[in-house]
């Protein structure tokens, strides 16, 4: 409850009459995790002109051939190198706190594109396209890469987190020995917390290798809230944003130096590790389970993992040697031009995203309020969202798209029961 209610606080800017709750920005996107995650379930991209991407968020950067100062990740097979872009950062924040002005604005329209389906039914993707406007910093890099990305749903972390590596590394193919068409590759990642490649595990690209390390993250980039794992006071404030650098901050002593301590950290990650995942429903309607035959048939489970057994943890026997469904292989796959962002990180590319887990997808309707899917919220339904799988899916997509419309239908009835 308490890691509830730290998700939930409103921080405020330096100085204030507290110090439990100073320390906002001065550039930020939201003044509480839980203005992303509303519910602790998914984010959405503005559905209007006046709707705020408050639970959407733009990850920018330009290409690097050398590894940035400082970061000792020469140990990473296959890093591909990128640098914050050199006034924004590593992250657009669209507020700033009184006498800062705000990063950007993101501007996103829609082209809708038909896809004829079997059946002589029709489906519609929006296409989306990016810009930005109101720059308050002056102009971006010409060779800035952009990737727009929403919130994801924080149920089950603990259990994602609990998955042997081993098991993971054993589902990678990277040269698609098999010839199944399915390559994953594992993410690695240098740890901030211990100082070694770890296997990332976290995050649309698994960029992070834990859920602390994912909150310290959040912390920094999202409200500008230092911790012992992002030191700064400033937040994501470039070296070129002068005003920012030099605004009041924070980081007290009572904190560990920073602005939320070890402590209101350890009990942040402590919630999002334990929120459950929701039991199925349907499990034994004949439509159900017909879609999870054409589910299975149609390969799907090749990146989509249907389980596993959790490590033996003795110190959290709730987690320790449970059989889980989260759907997810954990792994890094090319999703085919269409989903590209054509922004690397670490050893991801820009066409490739881990695997998303799909248990607790088909609540999303009841948690959040809408059903947009995938990194951007581009898809508005569990169909549509099928029907932009490409690259190393695009045999099981198409598959989708040529099927009796009865067994897409019940396909899509089988992913809601998860």
């Amino acid at each position: 409850k308490v890691g509830n209610g730290l998700l939930k606080k409103l921080w405020v800017s330096s100085p204030s009459s507290t110090l439990a709750s100073d320390g906002l920005g001065p550039l930020y996107n939201a003044r509480s995790c839980q203005r992303c995650h509303l519910k602790d379930g998914r984010g959405h991209p503005p559905e209007s002109a006046d709707d705020t991407a408050v639970s959407m968020l733009l990850r920018i950067s330009i290409p690097g051939e050398t590894i940035p100062s400082g970061a000792d990740i020469s140990e990473i097979e296959d890093y591909l190198a990128s640098l914050p872009e050199p006034t924004y950062g590593e992250q657009l924040q669209d507020f700033g706190i009184a006498g800062h002005a705000s990063e950007a604005r993101l501007e996103i329209t829609y082209e809708e594109v038909e896809i004829p389906l079997s059946g002589g039914e029709v489906a519609s993707l929006r296409k989306p396209s990016y810009a930005l406007s109101n720059l308050g910093y002056g102009p971006i890099h010409p060779d800035m890469m952009m990737s727009p990305r929403v919130s994801p749903q924080m149920i089950g972390l603990c259990l994602l987190d609990a998955i042997p590596s081993a098991d993971i590394l054993a589902l990678t193919d990277p040269d698609d020995l098999d010839r199944d068409g399915v390559s994953g590759r594992a993410q690695i990642v240098m740890s901030r917390e211990y100082g070694v490649p770890m296997l990332g595990r976290f995050g649309l690209k698994a960029g992070q290798p834990s859920v602390w390390e994912q909150s310290a993250a959040a912390f920094h980039g999202d409200i500008g809230i230092s911790s012992t794992l992002f030191p700064s006071g400033a937040g994501e404030c470039s070296e070129v944003q002068t005003a920012c650098r030099t605004a009041p901050d924070g980081n007290t002593p009572v904190h560990d130096d920073a602005e939320i301590s070890d402590e209101g950290l350890a009990l942040v990650s402590f919630y999002a590790s334990n929120l459950a995942v929701p039991a199925r429903r349907d499990v034994d309607d004949p439509q159900v389970l017909h879609g999870k035959r054409v589910f299975y048939e149609t390969g799907c489970i090749f990146r989509h993992t249907p389980q596993f057994v959790t490590h033996r943890l003795e110190d959290q026997r709730e987690q320790s040697l449970l059989l889980i469904w989260p759907f997810t292989d954990m792994l890094l796959h090319d999703m085919g031009p269409g989903l590209a962002d054509n922004r690397p990180e670490a050893r991801a590319d820009g066409k490739e995203w881990r695997t998303p887990p799909l248990w607790g997808i088909g609540m999303t309707k009841i948690v959040s309020g809408h059903t947009y899917f995938l990194h951007d919220g581009r898809a508005r339904s569990l169909l549509e969202a099928v029907l932009w799988h490409g690259g190393e899916a695009e045999s099981q997509k198409q598959r989708v798209t040529d099927m009796p419309p009865e067994d897409r239908a019940a396909l899509i009835r089988f992913l809601e029961s998860l």
